[in-house]
């Protein structure tokens, strides 16, 4: 056989050619070797892969049903909220109302009081007086006070 290179004797080209064929066959143990290498290294990847797809799939559930009960948890607050903003409204108008009337009356009284002092006369100041000489109070000059009351108070009264 001749070599690819020249002409050779035929015994040194058996030797070239046992070498080549044995260098071919490591080459060609070598890469059947390094493709099922391969082979197992992607495997092990797309395992990797679908585990970690799996664990994303997952987390996205879990995620989802956070979310819900955030949802709920949000829709319940607003309605309290809600509730809680009516309820408000009410009272401010009711206090207002309120204090409307407390104006209207202390109004009241200070007219009362302003025009008692113009009819007081000696009939009234004598009865002011019980037998014994002291000052009865259930028939003694009518002191009108002014009516006070604020928002701080603890106790409303509702009509």
């Amino acid at each position: 056989m001749a070599s690819p290179g020249g002409a050779c004797s035929s015994g040194s080209s058996s030797l070239q050619n046992s070498g080549s064929e044995g260098d071919r066959g490591m080459v060609d143990q070598r890469k059947r070797k390094r493709m099922q290498s391969n082979r197992e290294s992607a495997r092990r990847s797309r395992m990797r892969k679908q585990q970690h797809l799996e664990g994303l799939s997952g987390q996205l559930d879990e995620l989802k049903k956070e979310n819900n009960e955030m949802n709920r948890n949000i829709g319940m607050t607003t309605q309290v909220y809600l509730k809680v903003e009516a309820e408000n409204a009410i009272l401010r108008a009711q206090m207002a109302e309120l204090s409307n009337r407390l104006n209207s009356l202390n109004e009241i009284i200070s007219f009362i009081n302003s025009t008692n002092y113009l009819v007081w006369d000696e009939a009234q100041e004598t009865q002011m007086f019980n037998d014994c000489g002291f000052m009865d109070a259930w028939n003694g000059m009518p002191l009108n006070q002014p009516i006070m009351a604020s928002a701080d108070n603890d106790i409303l009264m509702m009509y």
